[in-house]
């Protein structure tokens, strides 16, 4: 055994084996209980950064723990490789992004490996090659012929610098999210996919997801948007034309006093032919924002069209207006307009000088008024004719009832999402698997002639996307006439949305998904990664879960069953004010801080220039404010054991953690202390039989310490996944034994019995210097094939405890009893302790309080 805990040696010597022995190759086992652990997989950017790391690490504790359970553990790797930043960045260094990506990928792999990942590396995928996406292509063939899929004209965000369309999402303050450059609306072709056919199941299926965070699982509930109203129908005055709305809010309806119509509606662009002042308006907005959030705060604009619509209840005839916080794409892009009651209706109406009529009344009975804003609650109907007195959900079926009577109305449940745009203008993505013929029509490319392959030796001009400039490319035929392929891509989001059931069976080539394999490992037991996925890329891939259900391919309803949102990683900040009055940012590795004794920096200067630089205090990783941590140099200088460790130990997985250099030195001697501690052990030979009849109080006290350990630490990385917890009873009971005695041959065996344990709950965390201690100590197998180790309960039974002895409150005596010592044996005992006889001379007890095991309170007096 070395002398010095050399992790690099050790570290570099086990993953060799790991890799020579394919340790973490899994395959489907019906005779013992599988587990599959799966973190969301990365993007190939060139380089691991923390939040890599953190996300990683967590997986792969949770999959070492469960493989030591006895389970049949699946933990793949695979690659996110399509996307815009691989082409932008192929543009920045002149090359193709297939080599560039591939490149990065091969980086990032060794990275991953260095970091002692237990990956079935057989498993692995990448989402550029076609014998990934050939399937689907497939998928989204057979989604077309059940009618799941159309294509459209559609407003959609264009990025005139990146050149493509951006979902709302990635449109912030008005730029795009990569670019920042000025967003514009376009009406292009567009591919999109029924999500909202499932949007009731999407729904209710959060119900069977107990085990994912609450504020995911209400993100998605608000997302989905469910709502029940009523759609309303309003004449066009002179005209043979219906107007359509839907409200959730039809007790308002008499307070209806215009219409508020998209740019983009057919009635707006009718009136447009010959109105020009309308016309000029469609055209200003048309570069408007489109995010429902951005929509709530910015200015309102209009423009009336001369048109009117008929109430339907009461024949009067209100204004059609044009507004620019109306969107096609949502509902049937009218809304009716209550400015008494709804604010942004009201902020418009003020504007414009419209009209404002109060029909709701607060319901009890307290004064409400509209000089200043809308009233939005709930209440008693007032100035609505027939209706006046009901209250909310009387007046709302009263209404509908009404209107549907009158066949201008009905009730309807609607949702707020949309279906899914999958088109994308750029090039590094998946061929969209689409002929479009002379006539106009298009038709699926017929399957025997999938994959539809990506060219990858390209040359970017950071324009225009190759297949779309390649005239060539796209010619093909069909039944022995012209056809020509579909240019568009993709969405990533595409290939994101069942990779999770691509590792099932990898390397099948028969159809998308070897359905035995598939049935057998889903659903992924325990999912990780980011919130910012909650949304999109989850709701995504629980409606492909669901799609591929539905075709025969899974069985199951949902493709998670377990979600663990890991936090953000933080670093310090440091900058100097430039010339021009920014900020130029520099790297915490670069900065030498003085700290005070509470931890608070007092000086920070470049180590470069010994000038000072200021602190902006903590900050997400990230490359804008160059505050990115390299975990390359962290290993090399600690190794991965000690990075693994800190993250796990700093902060709980769900919150943020916050990178400190004294931190990490503290996780390395923490480390070097265990390796010391084996070594003493090992050094003191041969250990005598465990006899546990034979202890004594310090060997049992000792024992059950131990045993106490692995039941907190059992509990807390196998149910409660709060590892740091986990970390610091192992660190509380490293403490006990390196102050145990090492005399006797019963000695060594209890500290045997207790490293070896402490070796199998570290190995998970920290599975290099575990597994390379576990050999010291003479184990033959390793200690991946171990068994955790099991609490032995005989230990944890106390033969005597320590009860506190209080007077009138005030401690006066520590006195050691029999553990199952009743009330009258515990006061004789303390009543022989001399400090306890002092205190109670010349006075009587009045009351004895006894906390079985713990205290005895004497009222005296």
């Amino acid at each position: 055994m070395q002398q010095q805990y050399n992790p690099q040696q050790i570290e570099t010597t086990l993953q060799q084996q790991w890799q020579d022995n394919n340790a973490f190759k899994v395959t489907e086992d019906p005779s013992k209980e599988k587990f599959y652990c799966l973190s969301m997989f990365p993007y190939p950017s060139g380089r691991l950064h923390m939040g890599h790391v953190r996300n990683y690490t967590i997986g792969d504790v949770v999959s070492r723990f469960q493989r030591m359970q006895g389970k049949n553990v699946m933990q793949p790797m695979g690659w996110d490789a399509f996307g815009l930043p691989a082409e932008n960045a192929a543009i920045n260094h002149k090359t193709a992004p297939a080599k560039w990506t591939y490149e990065n990928i091969d980086y990032m792999k060794t990275q991953l490996k260095r970091l002692g990942f237990g990956y079935d590396w057989d498993r692995e995928v990448a989402t550029c090659k076609p014998d990934y996406y050939r399937w689907e292509q497939w998928f989204f063939t057979k989604l077309y012929e059940k009618g799941l899929v159309y294509k459209k004209m559609a407003t959609v965000n264009w990025d005139p610098v990146d050149q493509c369309v951006l979902a709302n999402e990635q449109v912030i303050d008005g730029r795009g999210w990569r670019s920042g450059a000025l967003v514009e609306q376009r009406e292009l072709a567009q591919w999109f996919i029924r999500i909202t056919q499932y949007a009731e199941e999407l729904l209710q299926d959060l119900e069977q997801l107990t085990e994912w965070p609450e504020q995911v699982r209400t993100m998605q509930k608000n997302w989905i948007g469910r709502s029940e109203g009523v759609n309303i129908r309003f004449a066009i005055a002179g005209q043979d034309s219906e107007l359509e709305v839907y409200t959730t809010r039809p007790d308002t309806l008499f307070g209806v006093t215009y219409v508020a119509v998209a740019a983009q509606h057919p009635l707006a662009l009718a009136a447009a032919k010959t109105n020009s002042q309308l016309a000029s308006f469609i055209e200003e907005i048309k570069g408007g924002k489109m995010a429902e959030a951005e929509l709530a705060t910015m200015e309102k604009k209009g423009c009336a069209t001369g048109v009117y619509a008929i109430h339907p209840l009461t024949g009067e005839q209100v204004p059609v207006w044009v507004a620019n916080f109306v969107l096609m794409d949502y509902g049937s892009g009218a809304v009716m307009a209550v400015p008494g009651h709804d604010q942004r209706d009201y902020e418009f109406a003020t504007k414009y000088q419209l009209p404002i009529k109060q029909v709701v009344t607060a319901a009890d009975g307290s004064a409400t008024s509209l000089d200043t804003a809308a009233y939005t609650e709930k209440g008693l109907l007032l100035n609505s004719g027939d209706f006046n007195g009901l209250d909310f959900d009387a007046a709302f079926k009263a209404i509908a009832d009404k209107l549907g009577s009158l066949g201008k109305g009905e009730i309807k449940v609607n949702y707020r999402l949309r279906d899914w745009g999958v088109s994308r203008q750029r090039y590094w993505g998946t061929p969209i698997p689409m002929l479009n013929l002379p006539d106009g029509s298009v038709v699926p490319v017929p399957e025997d002639r999938l994959p539809v392959v990506l060219p990858e030796d390209v040359v970017m001009d950071g324009v225009t996307s190759p297949i779309k400039a390649d005239a060539q490319w796209a010619k093909t035929e069909f039944n022995g006439g012209d056809a020509f392929h579909e240019t568009d891509t993709f969405d990533t989001f595409m290939e994101s949305s069942w990779y999770y059931a691509r590792y099932c069976s990898p390397d099948y080539d028969k159809a998308m998904l070897d359905p035995e394999k598939a049935n057998y490992w889903l659903p992924v037991d325990q999912y990780i990664g980011g919130i910012e996925h909650a949304i999109l890329h989850l709701l995504y891939a629980r409606f492909f879960h669901k799609l591929l259900r539905d075709v025969g391919l899974v069985k199951c309803d949902e493709p998670f069953k377990r979600l663990l949102c890991q936090g953000m990683v933080l670093a310090e900040t440091f900058y100097r004010e430039t010339a021009n009055g920014g900020q130029q940012w520099f790297s915490p590795q670069d900065v030498e801080i003085e700290r005070d004794e509470k931890g608070r920096i007092t000086q920070a200067t470049l180590k470069s220039d010994g000038q000072p630089v200021l602190s902006a205090g903590m900050s997400k990783m990230s490359k804008s404010k160059n505050n990115g941590i390299d975990p390359q140099k962290v290993i090399d200088q600690y190794g991965a054991d000690t990075v693994r460790l800190f993250m796990m130990f700093t902060a709980p997985p769900e919150q943020t953690l916050e990178w400190s250099d004294s931190a990490v030195e503290g996780a390395h001697r923490f480390l070097k202390r265990i390796y010391t501690l084996v070594s003493e052990v090992q050094a003191a030979g041969a250990a005598g039989e465990l006899d546990l009849t034979a202890l004594n109080d310090e060997q049992k006290t000792l024992r059950r310490e131990l045993h106490k350990t692995i039941a907190k630490v059992t509990d807390d990385i196998g149910r409660r996944y709060t590892f740091n917890t986990a970390i610091a009873a192992v660190m509380e009971l490293t403490n006990k034994l390196q102050k145990a005695s090492l005399a006797t041959p019963l000695d060594k065996a209890v500290m045997r019995e207790a490293c070896t344990a402490l070796l199998q709950l570290l190995n998970p965390i920290t599975p290099h210097i575990a597994q390379y201690l576990w050999a010291q100590l003479g184990n033959t197998q390793g200690i991946e094939q171990a068994a955790w180790p099991v609490v032995d309960s005989a230990a944890l039974v106390e033969d005597e405890k320590l009860v506190v002895v209080q007077i009138n409150g005030k401690v006066r005596a520590k006195v050691t009893v029999a553990a199952d010592a009743n009330q009258e044996q515990v006061l004789a005992i303390a009543k022989l302790d001399e400090n306890v006889q002092r205190y109670l001379e010349g006075v009587s007890v009045r009351k004895v309080i006894y906390v079985p095991g713990k205290l005895l309170n004497l009222v005296v007096g």
